[in-house]
């Protein structure tokens, strides 16, 4: 199982906004790529310089269906993402492997 994680860093008086729209719109549609099989999103409660972050995560089959997104889906997903919030955030990736 592989685990792609996105943090992000939220400006403080967007967050309300982004949280609803990954939960009604973006996190929905990442899974509805078929490259993922589940997500779940967290929060940070350990936040430093009044910033406010979040960990989505989305859960892959193999290393394939994760590149599969990230070539196929991803650049249009960042995209919306950008235009919505552009400024505003910050986010950073990483690719682990689910060892059980």
């Amino acid at each position: 199982m592989i685990l792609y994680n996105v943090t992000t860093s939220l400006e403080p008086r967007i967050a309300d906004e982004w949280v609803a729209y990954m939960r009604e719109h973006h996190m929905a549609e990442v899974v509805g790529t078929g490259c993922f099989i589940k997500s779940t999103l967290l929060r940070l409660l350990n936040e430093e310089d009044n910033g406010i972050t979040y960990a989505a995560q989305y859960f892959a089959v193999s290393l394939e269906q994760l590149e599969a997104y990230q070539e196929h889906f991803a650049p249009a997903l960042r995209a919306e993402m950008d235009k919505k919030f552009k400024g505003n955030y910050v986010s950073f990736r990483t690719v682990l492997e689910v060892v059980e």
